[in-house]
C-alpha cells in the first residue's frame, strides 16, 4: 500500500512529505511515476518537486526512458548530504550516539558508558560532551543539522520531556531532560521511547522501508517494541504503546518490577539470559562443557550477556539451549503481536541480540509459519535489523528526519482545520 496525498487545498505540507516519501523510498523516480503511486495531479507533484529542489532536500539525476517509449522522464533522487541529524540512544549500561545523513545512513557512531547513579545533570553534560564530539568527528556543518533525537526506555512524559519512574534509571525520574539537554547542546530535541525509534529508523533505513504495517522487537537492557502501522507511527494514549517486554508469557512466572507475573522481559532479557545460563553451570564440569563451563569454572562473572552470546554463535551448547529458549518466548509474543495487529512484517534488531540473531529469527519464523489465524491466507515475514547493534543510536537520529519530513496525519489535520 502506498501512502496517497490529496489534491484539497490547505495540505501543502502533508504533499510535500508523500512526495518526499516516494523519492526516499524509491531508488530514483520520476515526477510522473510520483503521480501516478500519490494520485496527485502532475502539477501538485511538478510544483513540489521544484520546491525540494530548490531547497536542497531532492536532485535530479540523469533521465531514463519511459517504458512504451516516449520522452524520457528526470530521476529524482534525495540529495543525501543536504542534512544530517544527531540521534542519542540513553540507557542505563551505554549512550550511543550518531549522526545520520538525509537518508539515515550513519556518518559516525560512538559509545561510551553511561554514569552509574550520578546527579542528572552531571549525566547530560556527559551526553552534551558525546554529541559534540560526534558531530566534530562527522565533520557536518552546523547549519546542516535539524536537530538531535533522543531515545530512552520507557514509560517516557512525552508532554513534559522526562523519563516517568525508569525502573532502571531511579536518579532520573522526573528530571527534564529534553529541555535541559537541548540546553546544553543548542540543538532543539525531540524524545520518544527507544523501541519507538529503533522502528522508526527501521521505516527511514531499514527492513521497513516502504513497509505498511510492522511491529518492530527491540533488545537493549530490555525488550520493547514500536509499531508502524498504515504507514504511521502508532504511540497510544499515553504515547508508550509497544511495551512487548511486559506481555505475560508465563501466567504463573516470578514478578517482573512492573507489576505483571510472567513477563517476557523476566523471561529473555539480558539479565533473565544471563541468570538462566549460570544457573545450568553451577555444579557443571568445566572439562567436556564447553566454552562457558570453562569461563564459569574460573570465574561466574565472566559469563555476562556478551560472553553467552559469543558461544551461542559458535555453537556452545549452554549458550544455544537457553537463547533458543529466551528466543522461544519471544515468539510466544510475536505470534500474539501477528494474531491482534495482523501486521506484514516482523522486525528484531537492538545491541542485545548481537551474533545471535539469525537463531532468534528463525526460531520467530517457525512460530509466525504455524500459529497465527492469518497464516493461511499469508505468512508474516520476519527479519533482522540490518542496523544490527547500531539499530538504537541510528533510530534515534531518524526521529529528527521522521518529525521533519514524513508525512504524518496530524500535521494533515492541522492543514485542514488551521
Amino acid at each position: 500500500m502506498q501512502q496517497v496525498g490529496t489534491n484539497l487545498p490547505k495540505v501543502g505540507r502533508y504533499n510535500q512529505a508523500v512526495v518526499l516519501d516516494q523519492i526516499q523510498w524509491s531508488d530514483g523516480i520520476s515526477r510522473v511515476e510520483i503521480a501516478e503511486r500519490t494520485g496527485l495531479t502532475p502539477q501538485t507533484v511538478s510544483g513540489i518537486v521544484r520546491r525540494l529542489i530548490n531547497e536542497g532536500v531532492v536532485r535530479e539525476d540523469g533521465s531514463s526512458r519511459a517504458s512504451g517509449g516516449g520522452k524520457p522522464r528526470t530521476t529524482l533522487r534525495v540529495n543525501a548530504t543536504a542534512r544530517s541529524a544527531v540521534g542519542l540512544h540513553f540507557d542505563a549500561v551505554q549512550l550511543a550516539c550518531a549522526v545520520v545523513d538525509l537518508l539515515g545512513h550513519p556518518l559516525v557512531i560512538n559509545r561510551r558508558p553511561t554514569p552509574p547513579d550520578t546527579d542528572p545533570a552531571q549525566v547530560v553534560a556527559v551526553m552534551a560532551e558525546l554529541v559534540a564530539e560526534t558531530l566534530a568527528e562527522a565533520d557536518v556543518p552546523r547549519d546542516r543539522v535539524l536537530g538531535l533525537g533522543l531515545a530512552a526506555p520507557g514509560p517516557l512524559d512525552q508532554e513534559h520531556g522526562l523519563v516517568a519512574a525508569p525502573p532502571r534509571l531511579a536518579h532520573m525520574d522526573g528530571f527534564p531532560l529534553r529541555q535541559t539537554l537541548s540546553e546544553a547542546t543548542g540543538l532543539p530535541v525531540t524524545l520518544d521511547n527507544d523501541a519507538t525509534a529503533a522502528a522508526i529508523g527501521e521505516r527511514w533505513s531499514g527492513a521497513g522501508k516502504g513497509v505498511a504495517n510492522f511491529a518492530y522487537f527491540f533488545f537493549g537492557t530490555g525488550i520493547g517494541g514500536g509499531l508502524i502501522l498504515n504507514h504511521q507511527v502508532y504511540r497510544g494514549g499515553s504515547l508508550n504503546a509497544g511495551e512487548f517486554g511486559h506481555l505475560s508469557v508465563r501466567p504463573d512466572g516470578p514478578e517482573c518490577y512492573c507489576g505483571n507475573r510472567g513477563c517476557l522481559e523476566v523471561s529473555a532479557s539480558p539479565s533473565a539470559v544471563v541468570a538462566a545460563t549460570r544457573e545450568r553451570l553451577a555444579g557443571r564440569p568445566a572439562d567436556g562443557g564447553g566454552v562457558l563451563a570453562q569461563l564459569f569454572a574460573a570465574d561466574p562473572e565472566s559469563v555476562d550477556h556478551a560472553a553467552i552470546r559469543s558461544a551461542a554463535a559458535a555453537g556452545d551448547p549452554v549458550a544455544v539451549a537457553v537463547v533458543d529458549e529466551a528466543a522461544a518466548q519471544v515468539a510466544t509474543v510475536a505470534s500474539s503481536v501477528a494474531n491482534l495487529l495482523d501486521v506484514d512484517l516482523i522486525v528484531l534488531g537492538g545491541h542485545g541480540i548481537g551474533q545471535v540473531e539469525s537463531r532468534y529469527v528463525d526460531v520467530v519464523a517457525s512460530a509466525l509459519a504455524t500459529r497465527p489465524v492469518s497464516r493461511h491466507i499469508r505468512v508474516v515475514d520476519v527479519t533482522a535489523s540490518p542496523h544490527g547493534a547500531d539499530a538504537a543510536p541510528v533510530g534515534s537520529a531518524a526521529l529528527v528526519l521522521h518529525s521533519a519530513y514524513s508525512p504524518q496525519l496530524s500535521a494533515l489535520l492541522t492543514d485542514l482545520t488551521g
